[in-house]
């Protein structure tokens, strides 16, 4: 293997690492929300979403997660209404919402009727809000350098290729999209 692949590949691991500490790390002392008092209960509100005229997207993340933030703000300039839940321990809402372990990413949203994970673009979201397709939600699993959250403090020749997956009630997954890394 080529000094280069190898350097790559390290980055890439390095990048990645250091994303997912930050979304994992630990609150600060002094800090009151519900991650910090160690209260691990879904919202009554996860169970059922309720917002079906897809303006408003509720995310549940880690009260310490950079990346999941900056996800906030990209939906928030794409003109959608953002509703933030912090919480110690996001997985509860994940299952409860049916996203499926292999397509886990460090936040989880609803919108409309349908579930988000991880960095979804928010063009695809308003793609899914006017197309109305019978699947549960979209997801971009892992964290993909060059999604929308994960885009600033990397160097554009770094950010990756990656796909937007639909998935179903049923656990059955589909490439929604196929987002072509912007290295410009």
């Amino acid at each position: 293997m080529s000094p280069r692949i190898i350097a790559a590949a390290a980055f890439f691991l390095l990048a990645v690492t250091t994303s997912l500490i930050a979304c994992t790390a630990k609150p600060e002392a002094g800090d009151t929300t519900a991650a910090a008092t160690g209260d691990t209960t879904v919202p009554a509100a996860a169970a059922a979403i309720v917002d079906t005229d897809g303006s408003t997207v509720v995310v549940y993340k880690s009260p310490t997660c950079g990346c999941c933030g900056a996800w906030i703000e990209h939906m928030e300039k794409s003109g959608f209404t953002v509703e933030v839940h912090d919480l110690a321990d996001v997985s509860p809402v994940k299952r409860e919402l049916g996203v499926g372990q292999p397509l886990w990413s460090c936040h989880t949203a609803k919108v409309g009727g349908y579930v988000l994970e991880g960095h979804v673009p928010a063009d695809q979201v308003v793609k899914m809000l006017a197309e109305k397709p019978a699947i549960r939600g979209l997801a971009v699993p892992g964290m993909p350098i060059g999604s929308p959250g994960m885009d600033e403090g990397y160097d554009k020749s770094t950010w990756q290729d990656y796909d937007v997956v639909a998935f179903d009630a049923q656990g059955g997954t589909s490439v929604y999209a196929h987002i072509k890394a912007s290295r410009e």
